[in-house]
């Protein structure tokens, strides 16, 4: 009698369900406006691909990198109507109008030309080229949403900004208009079965392709750095509700040029847990890149309430064989991580 009665005292979320979330540079980008929606509705090889691997993931939060942004959202809509027909519904979308391609009127890469690709708040091809986007099962909190994007890099706390000859690189006109984010930052609750999620959701500059005075260095580290501003309550209030941190860092911790003390910092904040996910060859890597060769620099970091029930990288099955469809989608590998919530009484 006693067990009867302990039991029915345990509340009714003993059975918690788990979460997975990912996190995928898919590089749906394009070369111009429009191609990425064209490419989806005819059944372009890559952007099949790119669904086999959702499919087979079937992740119930996805933060997606790399995908062109329209106004109208047509091309994220109409990749999620793929995504359906497969098997695989996400209801609740969204993407915003990111840095990349977003142009300014001065030189902002100190080439001393105006009006190419480097002088927009971020690199890209043409308005929204190579953004971000949020595809979830569940019910995005909109109206709560925090978009860091429009933050002027000078007003980080710590940053620290490119000079030359002590002097503000480019110029302290330049200083005074950049935005930090190259893509985007935001912070997109999610409202799971289990509770609020708060997706924390980027991707950062590679930090080459520069001179001297290190500006994508420079900037890779504080946009990394952004989280742990954040983290510290040092850019409005910080996270009272579980979080994760999901995007492409592009600096690994240990190989490559940039920054490293930036992502090594971040897996190292006391509220977040690394999972560390490997493929089936038990590689940690997440992208293959022609000139380097293998890197992690994508991450899911999730905050230490969470209980990580596993954690994986689809790329090679249990005998470490590359799967084809991971191949043919992007030189990035997609990561996921399975949660559930810290909180929940244990089986009796």
């Amino acid at each position: 009698m006693i067990r009867i009665f302990v039991l029915l005292l345990l509340p009714f979320s003993a059975q918690a369900e788990t979460v997975r979330v990912a996190t995928f540079n898919a590089e749906l980008g394009r070369d111009g406006p429009g191609l990425l929606l064209r490419d989806i509705r005819r059944d372009d090889p890559q952007v099949r691909a790119v669904v086999d691997i959702l499919v087979a993931t079937a992740p119930d939060i996805l933060a997606l990198q790399g995908v062109d942004w329209d106004h109208d959202n047509l091309a994220l809509s109409a990749l999620a109507d793929q995504l359906r027909v497969a098997g695989l519904d996400y209801p609740h979308l969204f993407a915003g109008q990111p840095n990349s391609a977003l142009m300014t009127s001065l030189d902002l890469d100190g080439d001393g030309k105006l009006g190419g690709p480097g002088d927009a708040q971020g690199w890209g091809r043409f308005t929204g080229n190579g953004g971000l986007a949020v595809m979830s099962r569940y019910p995005i909190a909109r109206s709560e949403i925090r978009d860091f994007s429009t933050l002027l890099w000078k007003d980080l706390s710590g940053a620290k900004m490119p000079t030359r000859d002590g002097l503000p690189f480019p110029s302290e006109q330049a200083r005074s208009v950049q935005r930090l984010s190259s893509t985007a930052h935001w912070v997109v609750p999610v409202d799971t079965p289990d509770g609020r999620l708060n997706l924390m959701t980027f991707h950062a500059t590679p930090p080459v392709f520069d001179g001297p005075e290190d500006r994508n260095g420079l900037r890779n580290r504080d946009e990394i750095r952004l989280w742990s501003v954040f983290l510290a309550g040092n850019l409005g209030p910080a996270p009272t509700e579980r979080f994760v941190i999901a995007g492409d860092a592009n600096l690994d911790p240990a190989l490559g040029e940039g920054r490293k003390d930036a992502i090594r910092n971040l897996l190292r904040n006391p509220m977040i847990q690394d999972p560390v996910p490997r493929d089936g060859a038990g590689r940690d890597s997440t992208v293959e890149w022609k000139a380097v060769g293998e890197r992690r620099v994508d991450y899911l970091l999730p905050s230490v309430d969470w209980v990580i029930e596993d954690a994986g990288i689809y790329w090679t099955d249990v005998d470490g064989q590359p799967l084809s469809s991971a191949r043919k989608a992007s030189r990035h590998r997609l990561i996921w991580v399975d949660l559930s919530r810290r909180d929940v009484a244990p089986d009796l």
